[in-house]
């Protein structure tokens, strides 16, 4: 007996009933996205790895990213990540683009990680950027646009909440603790390590890394400032557009919220679960310096990336996940016998011609299994014809939904099917 094959770690098969989730996902996702203006794009599955040493940071490239070479010997990537090449796209047509650009994009990406509950090597993400402007009303919008996404699946902002800081904020305040000026990089990576870490190894942690037990004090008083935001006029201005986007409930201010990736230089926000350690679902913020990073003119630009693994684990819990894969086609064309499977094949081309999704039989097979089927694929109409309708020129069309069937002539059957798939299966 021949060994199976199985896939390769850290990836998914997608059987008709996950497929109908990740289908419907992009759905709603491409809903959100249009409805506040954003256009679809891509870029390449493959791009050198160069394009992420730029600014991405070492952890990326060295160890998360699957790295081979080409036949010339230069070194490429299955893309980690869709910001650098979105910053490469606008250099190269920096000139022709109209800005401010609105794009989204949901494709596959890979990380060569530890395969484990809500982390694969191989996911599919969203990305959603504002390229042009440099305002607190437009990192707003992104954070608007995330907060309505919530909203359409079901989420309730008791069940996420996103998490918002500003790192220019945060530098002004980690410059208060008169620390020395090559130490503030430790300090944000230190405020970034305290929810992975317990509090006791955290504060030990700190003081290891030369802060002073007052210094300390002062940075524990800062993050645990719930009104800090006020501090600081883009937070005031940002959080008054989230109170005109409606969605002011879904957000909240809180200064541990660093973000790890080198190139954010303003806003930053996370979206997770609201329990005690819930799960992250997206992160993004302000990264103003990439576009200049990759070749090109300075442009302002604010996005946000979300994975669909983690999310889908967060919609599961919840029971905001569809299920099953119920067929794309509504209509069952029946076979009597053998001698009849040509005509069934026959009616079904027609019915298709009309713009309707039809499935058939094409072999004979008994008539309550073709009907257990039908129920079985979410089928609504089925189609029968045997020797009897055949010999009067008629077919006889059943509404599984509604109990209900009649028999028309041949000529009808498209109305017929229409008329009964017009109407609701509860009337």
């Amino acid at each position: 007996m021949k060994t199976t094959i199985a896939s390769v770690k850290g990836t998914r098969d997608f059987y008709p009933e996950e497929m109908a989730g990740r289908v419907w996902l992009h759905q709603q996702i491409r809903q959100v996205s249009e409805a506040f203006g954003y256009q679809e794009w891509d870029g390449p599955f493959l791009e050198k790895i160069d394009l992420y040493a730029a600014k991405s940071g070492e952890e990326l490239v060295k160890e998360q990213s699957f790295v081979f070479p080409d036949r010339s010997g230069e070194l490429i990537t299955l893309r980690p990540e869709l910001t650098p090449s979105l910053a490469r796209m606008v250099v190269q047509r920096q000139g022709q683009l109209v800005f401010p650009l609105r794009w989204w994009s949901f494709g596959p990406f890979w990380r060569y990680e530890r395969p484990q509950k809500g982390r694969t090597r191989e996911f599919f993400q969203w990305n959603i950027d504002l390229i042009g402007p440099d305002t607190p009303e437009a990192d707003a919008e992104l954070v608007g646009i995330c907060a309505t996404f919530f909203r359409r699946l079901g989420l309730t902002p008791n069940q996420v909440v996103i998490q918002v800081n500003d790192r220019r904020l945060m530098d002004a305040q980690v410059q208060a603790l008169d620390a020395p000026a090559e130490k503030r990089g430790e300090i944000f990576h230190l405020i970034d390590r305290r929810d992975k870490l317990r509090p006791e190894d955290w504060e030990a942690y700190a003081l290891e890394s030369g802060l002073t037990r007052e210094q300390l004090e002062q940075l524990k008083g800062m993050l645990e400032d719930p009104e800090l935001w006020r501090k600081s006029p883009e937070l005031c201005r940002f959080f008054a557009a989230l109170d005109a986007l409606g969605v002011r409930d879904y957000v909240q201010f809180a200064a541990g919220v660093i973000r790890g990736l080198d190139y954010y230089t303003g806003t930053v926000f996370e979206a997770r679960e609201r329990e005690e350690g819930g799960r992250a679902i997206l992160g993004g913020g302000r990264y103003d310096n990439l576009v200049s990073d990759v070749g090109g003119q300075p442009v302002n630009a604010v996005g946000y990336a979300m994975g669909d693994v983690m999310l889908s684990l967060v919609l599961k819990k919840y029971g905001l996940m569809p299920t099953g894969a119920p067929s794309p086609a509504p209509v069952l064309v029946t076979v009597f016998d053998e001698s009849r499977v040509v005509n069934a094949l026959a009616m079904a081309t027609r019915l298709r011609e009309a713009g309707l999704n039809v499935t058939s039989f094409n072999e004979a097979v008994k008539l309550p299994k073709q009907l257990k089927y039908a129920d079985k694929i979410g089928a609504r109409i089925v189609v029968l014809a045997g020797p009897d309708e055949e010999a009067a020129g008629q077919v006889t069309v059943k509404d599984l939904a509604r109990h209900e069937q009649v028999t028309v002539a041949r000529d009808a059957l498209v109305e017929t099917v229409q008329q009964m798939l017009a109407t609701p299966a509860g009337t």
